[in-house]
């Protein structure tokens, strides 16, 4: 067993790791402090792979010895763990090789995400609302922090939309394959015939902007409106327009909050969220010039999914990009997703 291939290539981290130290004995290298920010985080980057490679090869090393160990003393208690230990450590070499791909100039950053609901009532205003559990689940096992900024129940059940701010480490990187139209086909809990049904939701995810990042705003092309929030009742409930609502006419961005009972506080989050999302409009004009993308959120419906979640007539989820499966539905909607954030990573 061998840790060899892509981006595994040690030699070839070694010479981009040499050139960076060569770049900052340069005298002037420090005089641009934003350019130096840049250039150390990428060292401590690659200083962090080379550190992580010497380590997996040098504890791969000593299990493979003991493994060969156990199979001339026929110690099958040896052998089975060296087996068990040697498959977590290639979870963990496959941990290492996801964040390799996470070193954009985003990557590192929070998200909002925002999940709405497609067409079809409460069928799909239920699916929007696993699709939220889901994630949440999976933010928990990460120990991610989250708030509900922005959130609009149906009338019967699940959410017509909702928007979350989500804290961690390379959430961005981790996330932003995710955005699309997600599809469920199940037997439907709200049909008395038991029929099966269709469902879609879309998700969205965009990076929360740092103050170093310049996103100018002309308040011109602004609408602001302010309503009263539809949030569940209970003792934290607003009873004033407190809710804000931004609209950007040039793009037709729309941002909401209304989760403060300050219309102020509303309006700033609100201001923070336009941001981010002019910027991730920029970057998609920039990268993705020559895509359709911008299509793929004009309709939550047929034809433009990028995963299907089917409990009925059988039990399969698959991501119709990378064609990462899993047979296990429940498990998958209970936050069980990392084989597919993984397959977005190392595939987009």
């Amino acid at each position: 067993m061998k840790i060899s291939g892509g981006i595994f290539e040690r030699n070839n981290i070694k010479n981009k790791l040499d050139l960076i130290i060569k770049e900052t004995t340069k005298e002037s290298f420090w005089k641009d402090q934003k350019k130096v920010k840049n250039v150390l985080k990428e060292k401590n980057f690659y200083s962090n792979l080379i550190t992580s490679y010497n380590s997996f090869e040098k504890e791969l090393k000593n299990l493979e010895d003991l493994h060969t160990l156990g199979n001339e003393e026929k110690n099958e208690e040896i052998i089975n763990d060296c087996e068990l230990k040697i498959s977590e450590l290639f979870k963990d070499i496959k941990k290492l090789e996801v964040a390799c791909f996470l070193s954009g100039e985003n990557d590192a950053l929070n998200i909002y995400l925002e999940i709405h609901a497609g067409a079809g009532g409460t069928e799909s205003q239920d699916w929007a609302e696993m699709l939220r559990r889901m994630y949440l689940k999976w933010f928990d096992k990460k120990k991610y922090s989250y708030e509900v900024i922005s959130e609009h129940r149906g009338e019967e059940a699940g959410i017509k939309s909702s928007t979350l701010k989500v804290s961690g480490s390379n959430l961005y990187g981790l996330m932003k394959n995710e955005s699309g139209v997600h599809r469920l086909v199940r037997i439907s809990p709200f049909d008395s015939g038991a029929r099966r049904h269709t469902s879609f939701a879309s998700v969205w995810v965009y990076p929360v902007v740092d103050d170093d990042i310049s996103v100018e705003i002309n308040e011109n092309d602004l609408r602001i409106d302010t309503y009263r929030s539809s949030g569940a009742g209970g003792q934290h409930v607003n009873t004033t327009d407190s809710a804000v609502r931004i609209t950007h006419l040039p793009t037709k961005i729309v941002v909401q909050c209304q989760n403060e009972r300050s219309q102020h506080k509303n309006k700033d989050t609100c201001f923070k969220m336009l941001k981010a999302r002019l910027y991730e409009h920029e970057l998609q004009k920039r990268e993705q010039e020559n895509q359709k993308e911008t299509n793929l959120k004009t309709d939550i419906g047929w034809g433009h999914q990028i995963r299907s979640y089917v409990l009925q007539p059988y039990q399969l989820v698959k991501d119709l990009r990378n064609k990462t499966e899993n047979t296990n539905p429940d498990a998958v909607l209970n936050g069980d997703i990392d084989s597919f954030i993984e397959a977005g990573v190392l595939n987009k």
